[in-house]
């Protein structure tokens, strides 16, 4: 019997290492991936600003999974009927069960320009391209214009306000010069320059569209704080290659421009996300985990895509995986199906980092200053020490907190 989890993210390797443990030794547990590493997606963003956390949010699929068959390869069709996922090298896997965990894309809503101008900040690559961008827009004194402001363009917002702030330094004549040297250590940049202009962009009333008020407000004000121009009501109609146009008219011009408008489902999928019910099923043996659905949970209501509902939900799916295995493996015509755990989701609250700031909502209290960044570094921290990588769960608080690893500060 072949169980297959499609994708390594939040979702996906949350599942593989539950089923790695519950289910039985002879069940053939495969992962496939087209990188063959997890990313810990919600801190892509600290890359644009701090090149080495990439190597602290990559995690080799080998070094985290222990039985596990993992297998590098790109999903490119699924077909719950048949039970067989298809491979962009032409392998078909068929499958007595399965998860499709593939995640999501970058959606660009068929606005003419904005995805061949754009960057998004979903892998590693894009923090690095609009790094490399921003530094030159730096130089040159410009502008950078963060398109949609959820979670993602808040904090890609916040640090490249933190960025311009570290890198520029005034010369003696009172110029702005860009220090290329000061790759991670804020305390090696002096001055606080201002010589990059950042706009943050978003079409409904408010940044953090959905999220209690509050929360909103907080980071509304933290955002003004670092001095990013934040822009409500302000539909992006097109982009060129210089400018982002707005509906009635406005032009922004722009050096950088970067592209967090909201997601859509990955080619595999159709570039749809799959509609799913609560048990997470989307067939007699296909399940949907994390971004790549669209959840209505057992209350009725629409699960959010996060991190957080990624790794609950994937808990439910390795049950109910784990129930449908044992039913088929009793090979009984007469057995009755299993009842299936149905998801509900409930979070106990939200954060976000704006450059070295951070907003959080715990319950109806709202936390910022050092008291956030402590709870978000003790997030991601817990994260990695749960699929155990102490060692990176340390290097990530210490970037977190503006901690030199190699100093006595570091802990």
């Amino acid at each position: 019997m072949r169980v297959l989890v499609l994708g390594a993210g939040y979702a996906g390797l949350t599942l593989a290492r539950k089923l790695e443990r519950t289910l039985p030794d002879d069940v053939d547990l495969v992962v496939v991936d087209d990188t063959g590493t997890h990313l810990v997606q919600h801190e892509v963003h600290r890359v644009v600003r701090k090149p080495r956390v990439a190597e602290h949010i990559t995690l080799d699929l080998e070094d985290v999974l222990e039985s596990a068959t993992i297998l590098e390869g790109e999903v490119v069709d699924v077909d719950p009927d048949a039970n067989e996922a298809h491979l962009a090298d032409g392998t078909v896997l068929a499958y007595d069960a399965a998860a499709v965990c593939l995640g999501s894309e970058t959606a660009y809503y068929d606005l003419p320009g904005v995805r061949e101008h754009a960057i998004p900040c979903k892998r590693v690559s894009h923090a690095r391209r609009i790094r490399e961008s921003v530094l030159d827009a730096i130089a040159l004194g410009g502008h950078a214009v963060v398109g949609g402001a959820g979670l993602s363009g808040i904090q890609v917002a916040g640090e490249l306000a933190a960025l311009r702030d570290e890198h520029v330094n005034a010369d003696t004549d009172g110029e702005a010069t860009v220090d290329e040297n000061a790759d991670d250590d804020a305390d090696d940049a002096s001055g606080g320059g201002s010589d990059l202009s950042v706009t943050l962009l978003e079409m409904q009333d408010a940044v953090a569209p959905g999220f209690p008020e509050p929360f909103q407000r907080a980071v509304h004000d933290a955002l003004e704080d670092a001095d990013v121009d934040v822009r409500t009501n302000a539909t992006v109609e097109r982009a060129t290659a210089d400018a982002v146009e707005l509906a009635g008219g406005d032009a922004i011009e722009y050096d950088t421009f970067v592209w967090t408008g909201g997601i859509a489902g990955t080619p595999a999928t159709g570039g749809e996300r799959v509609d799913a019910r609560a048990d997470l099923r989307v067939g007699d043996s296909t399940f949907v985990v994390g971004d790549a659905g669209e959840v209505v949970d057992a209350d009725g209501e629409a699960v959010p895509a996060s991190a957080q509902s990624a790794i609950r939900e994937a808990r439910v799916a390795a049950t109910n995986l784990q129930k449908l295995v044992e039913h088929r493996r009793q090979n009984d015509p007469g057995a009755f199906e299993p009842t299936l755990e149905r998801f509900t989701f409930s979070s106990p609250g939200w954060l976000v980092s704006v450059g070295n700031d951070a907003v959080a909502q715990v319950g109806p209290t709202v936390l910022t200053g050092r008291a956030a960044v402590a709870l978000k570094a003790s997030v991601g921290a817990g994260y990695l020490s749960g699929i155990g990588d102490l060692r990176n769960a340390t290097n990530l608080v210490n970037d977190e907190l503006g901690l030199d690893p190699g100093t006595d500060d570091a802990p």
